[in-house]
């Protein structure tokens, strides 16, 4: 029934029946407790809290990112989309179908139904309001232009930019993020089912990561880890979650900057492992700084050789991002690698091949407090000067602002568009 909960094999009920069915094969087997991994897909995050999940939560497998499009000139209908919307998405990440009810034969369902039997798979859903949700082409669309933060800027254009309209911005987005990428996708779904006639899709954006297949920091499509300078314990808040300094609504809430960042996998592959050690100023299989032993020893960038070069080439991506050289800008960083297939390109470096190249890469996530201190001073000179430059090339571009958390009865924003 489309109704009864979706979770299956591996949900709380269904857990000791699991493990009599190993023991009817083997009573070895019988002893074994269930994996890291059953676990992970079997348990759900909370929807309800301080701050939004899927920010500061450890990372999923798999993500499912939708920005959309606002197609109506009435207030009420966002509100009450952004009401849909949060409930749903309670629903959602227990493990529930989307909207409850008794499904009626002469009517649309109720849910899609692809995730019927699956678990919640720690399902994430985060809401970000874009700088099209306040104004669009000068016009104050619902009446909140002037509660727009002063921190959600419009994205200055970077050195090397290629940016794709269809791969940018929006009004609203959506990050699912879930240990199996047919839940993450089927969130998204059913919000954009209920979205009909509100908005619509915009573009989208799907991505896998390690960061539950091996201990320690993911890695990215060039084989290196990727977030091991993020912030931990008692040095996050301070970076991620917005406070006084800006509007009330945002308190507790983050800014996300997205971009998607094609790599010219090919080239890359070419090189030899020195070269790509050098461009990122670590070693490939320990994740250790140059000159260092273990992943998260601190780089010596005063360190030279013999020839009195720099250790860390002054041109790596970690010197260029490194907190100590941006006068402490932090940022957050919530990545997953894409694949979207194959297409045609022209190298925008040496050799300058064209082909037929992996169109894959890197969707990049950052969250913090203020994106003009934080993603912004620290990209601008990466732009510039980053040895990585002549392997990637950003080709999509987004910022939004996730408001904070909400408890049980309010929906997602509730606070921006209340009446003051």
């Amino acid at each position: 029934m489309m109704h009864a909960s979706r979770r299956g094999f591996l949900g709380t009920a269904g857990l000791g029946a699991a493990t009599g069915l190993i023991g009817a094969t083997s009573n070895a087997q019988a002893q074994v407790a269930p994996s890291r991994r059953d676990i992970a897909i079997a348990a759900s995050e909370p929807f309800y809290g301080i701050h939004q999940a899927g920010i500061s939560t450890p990372m999923q497998d798999a993500l499912y990112f939708a920005a959309f499009d606002l197609n109506t000139a009435t207030r009420a209908e966002v509100v009450g989309l952004l009401q849909a919307w949060t409930k749903a998405a309670a629903r959602l990440t227990a493990g529930l179908p989307a909207e409850p009810g008794v499904q009626e034969t002469d009517s649309p369902p109720l849910d899609s139904g692809e995730a019927a039997g699956l678990n919640p798979s720690r399902l994430t859903l985060t809401f970000g309001f874009g700088p099209d949700l306040f104004s669009l082409d000068g016009h104050d669309r619902y009446d909140i232009a002037a509660k727009r933060p002063a921190a959600l800027v419009d994205l200055p254009r970077f050195a090397g930019d290629e940016l794709v309209a269809g791969q940018c911005g929006g009004a609203l987005c959506v990050q699912a993020c879930a240990n199996d990428p047919q839940v993450a996708f089927h969130a998204v779904r059913q919000l954009a089912r209920i979205s009909y006639g509100t908005a619509s899709l915009r573009w989208v954006q799907s991505g896998f990561s390690t960061a539950n297949k091996t201990q320690g920091t993911p890695r990215n499509l060039m084989g290196f880890k990727d977030g091991t300078m993020n912030p931990a314990g008692e040095a996050l808040a301070p970076v991620v979650w917005a406070g006084a300094e800006g509007p009330a609504w945002m308190s507790g809430g983050s800014y996300m900057v997205a971009r998607r960042i094609r790599i010219a996998l090919e080239h890359w592959d070419r090189m030899k492992l020195a070269f790509q050690e050098q461009t990122f100023g670590r070693h490939k299989a320990s994740g250790a700084p140059l000159g260092g032993k273990a992943e998260f020893d601190a780089p010596d960038f005063q360190a030279t050789d013999t020839d009195g070069n720099s250790v860390i080439p002054d041109t790596s991506h970690v010197r260029l991002a490194a907190p100590v050289n941006n006068d402490g800008a932090t940022i957050l960083r919530r990545s997953y690698s894409y694949n979207d297939g194959a297409n045609f390109v022209a190298e925008r470096w040496p050799p300058w091949r064209q082909a037929m190249e992996y169109d894959s890469g890197l969707f990049f996530q950052a969250y913090q407090k203020d994106p003009r201190t934080g993603f912004i001073k620290i990209f601008d000179r990466m732009s510039k000067i980053d040895a990585l430059n002549q392997f990637t090339t950003h080709v999509g571009s987004a910022i939004f602002a996730c408001p904070p958390g909400i408890r049980p009865g309010q929906y997602i924003g509730q606070e921006l568009f209340e009446v003051a």
